[in-house]
């Protein structure tokens, strides 16, 4: 059996950190290198090898890939929904010429899996807005949607074409502990905790009832790593995978954090950010990730409002 190297690009980043160390536990520290324009996040520090790398210099990249003898890449360097309408053509220059960059090295290397995350924001208003399926009307109305949604196809057409065995998720809004969220309009998920353990209240830039598709991390993490394990005959989907988790409003999280601190107060102020979210379904449709390689998520709103604040409060960033 092959030893398997592994490059992670975007490792600083609210995904990154989190599983460059769960892949690190499976891989062995000095099989993941992690990579980033960035400076090391801290929780990254001492935990395994670590080099600073330009997606969009091509030509460094592939050095890297050759140095470092890699067999896998996951490619998480992009610029996010909400970050991303600020400088359009930023956004879609990034998101899609890094992506392509690590296609083309993938094929010309024969790398053995790459990993690419889409998400949720390839839906648009005329997607349906409950279940949404894996198949569907697609109609992306913010640029990060729009590369995302390409994405996929360059992903589906390299694999068609060359066959390069890259896989992908769309990823749900996104909430964890250990790292902060990146420019997204689900962000308000992670905001809300710091500031009611700190502030005891929060200001919601989304409406009371949005309803938006979230996870916990340990779930995203773990979909992510059981789908790059699974056997390459049970991928049947080489654009991207619906994964679902939760579906939660404002108002339900915001009465679910209540539960633990009794004195927390929610007001809402919608902003730009209203109408991304108002485009995007209110829950997802995973099961052709469920049938093809087990798919499963643990945490409900009620478990991961518990952890979260456990963690936060464990951390001794806040005191209650």
């Amino acid at each position: 059996m092959t030893k398997e190297k592994i490059l992670v690009i975007g490792a600083s980043g609210q995904i990154g950190v989190e599983l460059t160390l769960a892949l690190r536990e499976i891989y062995g520290n000095n099989n993941v290198v992690a990579s980033d324009l960035r400076e090391e996040n801290p929780l990254l520090k001492g935990s395994g090898p670590y080099v600073s790398l330009d997606v969009m210099n091509k030509e460094m990249l592939h050095v890297q890939v050759i140095r470092q003898n890699v067999t896998q890449i996951y490619l998480l360097a992009a610029i996010l929904s909400a970050t991303g309408e600020k400088n359009p053509g930023l956004a879609w220059h990034l998101n899609m010429q890094g992506l392509l960059n690590v296609l083309d090295i993938a094929r010309e290397e024969h790398i053995s899996k790459v990993y690419w995350p889409s998400s949720i924001a390839v839906f648009g208003p005329t997607s349906p807005k409950q279940n949404c399926p894996q198949q569907t009307i697609i109609e992306p109305t913010t640029v990060y949607g729009i590369s995302k949604y390409a994405g996929e196809f360059w992903c589906n057409y390299y694999n068609m074409k060359y066959g390069v065995d890259v896989r992908s998720i769309r990823y749900p809004g996104l909430i964890s502990y250990k790292s902060a969220p990146g420019g997204g309009t689900t962000d308000y998920a992670v905001e809300i905790f710091h500031d009611a353990l700190e502030e005891k209240k929060y200001t919601s830039f989304l409406s009371k009832d949005t309803y938006l598709p979230m996870m916990y991390m340990p779930d995203a993490i773990r979909a992510t790593v059981e789908l790059m394990e699974a056997p390459a005959d049970r991928i049947s989907i080489r654009t991207s995978y619906n994964v679902a988790g939760i579906s939660f409003s404002p108002k339900e999280i915001g009465a679910e954090i209540k539960k633990h601190i009794p004195e927390f107060e929610m007001t809402y102020e919608p902003d730009y950010r209203q109408e991304i979210a108002n485009s995007w379904p209110e829950s997802i449709d995973d099961t052709v990730a469920r049938n093809d390689w087990g798919w499963k998520h643990e945490y409900s709103l009620a478990t991961m409002t518990e952890d979260m604040l456990k963690n936060l409060q464990e951390a001794e960033v806040f005191t209650v």
